[in-house]
Order: C-alpha cells, then sequence, then structure tokens
C-alpha cells in the first residue's frame, strides 16, 4: 500500500520504571516509521525519570510536576503530535514490529474508520510471555448494565479473533486514533476528558465517536503484550482512589452519552447495577462515596458536555442499541476490505 501517513505514539508515565524501557524499546524498533514519540511524566517518584533521560534524543519527554492523570496527560500528549494518527500506548505495552504498519493498513480501507485495535496478549509484570497465550483485549463492548469490558479478556487464544471485524471501541492501552477523528469528537478542546482522571476513559471516547457514525475496526494481526492490573472482580486489590475514579466514570459515562431510548431499553439492567454499586459504597467502600459528590459539585458543566454531545449524534437509536448486548458484539467488515488487507498481511510476511 502506497501512503505516507505520519504516526505520532503519546505514552503517559507515572512510576513505570518496571516497563517503560521495554515499552519505548518495541515502538523505536517499529517497521513502520514513527514520526515522533511524546512522552509525559505525571511526577514519578520511582526512578522512572531517570530511564527516560536515556530516551531525551529519539523522544520528546515532558516532565509535569504533579500528577494530573491519565486523560489530561494523554491530551498533552496529543496537543504536542502533528501526526496523521495518534497511538496512544500504556507504558506496560509490548509492541511486535508489524504492531503499527498492520493498524494503518487497515485504518486506510474506510475514511470513516476513527480507531483501530489489534490483539493484545497477556504477559506478566516482569514482561514475561505465558507459554500458553491468553487474550488481554481484542476491543471493548458494552453490556446493557452499562459496564464496559474486554473482548475476550482472560481467553486461552486458540487460535480465535481471526477476523477483521468493526467493534464498539479500543482500549486506550494501544489505540490508533484518526486525527480527523480526534479533532471532530473533542469537547471544550478535549478529546479524552480530563474529569476522568484515569479508568474508563476510552470507553468515553468510544461511546462519543459511535454517537458521532465513526468506526472502529479490530486487526487481528496486529499483536502486543500488556500487562494488566486491573480486571473485573479484583476491586480489593487495587487503591481505594482507583476505586472512587471507576465509581465516579461509571456515572459520568451515562450522564455524558446515554440517550432517552437507549435507557428505557435497558433500564431494568441499568437499574439493578446501580444498586449495586451504590449499595457496595455505602456499606463497604465508604472511600468511593466521594465519587457522588465529584458529580455533585460539577454538575452543570457535566451536564453542559452532555449537551454538545447529544447534539452532535449522527447515527440512530437503533444502530445504538445493536451494540449494547451481554454477549461481546462485533461487526464483520466488508468482504473486499479483508481481501485485500490479508494479501498486504501476507506479502509482508
Amino acid at each position: 500500500m502506497s501512503y505516507s501517513d505520519y504516526v505520532s505514539v503519546t505514552i503517559v508515565t507515572y512510576n513505570s520504571g518496571r516497563f517503560i524501557r521495554r515499552c519505548l524499546e518495541s515502538v523505536l524498533a517499529q517497521k513502520y516509521p514513527v514520526k515522533e514519540v511524546i512522552v509525559i511524566d505525571n511526577s514519578s517518584t520511582d526512578g522512572t525519570i531517570d530511564i527516560l533521560e536515556q530516551f531525551e534524543d529519539r523522544c520528546q519527554i515532558v516532565y509535569n510536576e504533579e500528577n494530573i492523570g491519565f486523560a489530561a496527560a494523554q491530551n498533552q500528549a496529543i496537543a504536542l503530535t502533528s501526526g496523521d494518527w495518534v497511538l496512544t500506548l500504556n507504558p506496560d505495552v509490548l509492541l511486535l514490529p508489524d504492531f503499527i504498519q498492520s493498524l494503518v493498513d487497515a485504518g486506510h480501507m474506510d475514511p470513516k474508520i476513527g480507531a483501530v485495535c489489534g490483539k493484545l496478549l497477556t504477559m506478566t509484570s516482569t514482561f514475561d510471555i505465558p507459554v500458553k497465550p491468553v487474550v488481554d483485549s481484542t476491543g471493548i463492548y458494552f453490556n446493557p448494565m452499562l459496564r464496559h469490558l474486554d473482548r475476550g479478556s482472560q481467553e486461552v487464544d486458540n487460535g480465535h479473533y481471526l477476523n477483521y471485524e468493526y467493534v464498539f471501541g479500543a482500549t486506550a492501552a494501544a489505540a490508533l486514533y484518526r486525527r480527523q477523528m480526534i479533532e471532530d469528537i473533542a469537547i471544550d478542546g478535549e478529546f479524552f476528558d480530563s474529569d476522568f482522571f484515569v479508568y474508563r476513559e476510552d470507553a468515553d471516547v468510544a461511546w462519543r465517536a459511535q454517537l458521532m457514525a465513526w468506526r472502529c475496526l479490530y486487526v487481528p494481526y496486529a499483536r502486543g503484550y500488556h500487562v494488566r492490573s486491573v480486571l473485573p472482580g479484583k476491586r480489593r486489590a487495587l487503591p481505594p482512589e482507583i476505586n472512587m475514579h471507576s465509581v465516579k466514570n461509571r456515572f459520568l459515562l451515562r450522564i455524558k452519552n446515554i440517550s432517552g431510548d437507549l435507557y428505557r431499553r435497558n433500564w431494568f439492567s441499568i437499574s439493578t447495577r446501580d444498586v449495586a454499586v451504590v449499595a457496595c459504597c455505602l456499606l463497604w467502600e465508604h472511600t468511593s462515596l466521594k465519587a457522588f459528590w465529584y458529580l455533585a459539585r460539577n454538575w452543570r458543566r457535566i451536564v453542559a458536555k452532555r449537551r454538545e454531545i447529544q447534539k452532535r449524534q449522527r447515527v440512530d437509536n437503533e444502530y445504538i442499541a445493536s451494540w449494547f448486548k451481554y454477549s461481546p458484539v462485533s461487526k464483520p467488515a466488508p468482504r473486499k476490505m479483508v481481501g485485500v488487507l490479508s494479501s498486504s498481511q501476507a506479502y509482508r510476511r
């Protein structure tokens, strides 16, 4: 395929000393030429800065004086980029050499593809790869309870998820976003909503993008590895601050993006989950009650964002509702697209 799209890579670090060297080395070893690598450090104290200093000749490093959160720091990084595509990357991700090439090839097949994601597999915190590959993510999906989950998470990879498919969205751990989409769906100049601080900000982007008629394509031959530290069912092992943001962001997602039609279709499932979340906060996880105070304190600003998003909806309610199922939803890519991409993949091999 002949094109000369520029790709920018953005990484946010916070006490990521265990991972960041290997991550950056995998980015710099990509077969597709990367225009720029922007790293924002959110005031790390674990030695991350010492490692980043060794890459200052090959990457643009910004050292923040305080932790402003993942979402705001990613926006800070994106503002410094000039590529046609932006690859957001977690520091605990290791990319195989063809990862970016495969994503860019796929993104060129349809101008309405605003996000592209690959197959992420799990690895340990020491970057050891399991003998039996286990899936980390092949895109994200929502269920009727408004839980967003990673498609295929923790499944043994037996050679499935091998089709090019449209999915609801991409995990920002390794997502390629089209510049045009970034600019189109931004609200008040923000791509990622800084109110989220950390966690679920990629689900918010995915939902907003779907409302505004952008699509996300899953590319099976773009592969990488990810150290997953946050999994459903493991809340008790997480810091209270992370759990508070998780609760806050669940309701932020809904306030901003849900339509009356989608709520009407799934009100029982949504309400059941809400009761469970609120009861958990009241009975055990008292530190997460701060989430509701945050929402109340910032209600006017959050509702203003909702008005802007709903005003810019370009798809019908039936289409949006089709994505909210208990089983992961995916939609096949056109045969012509698959044929061209498969030929390209075979040629590179």
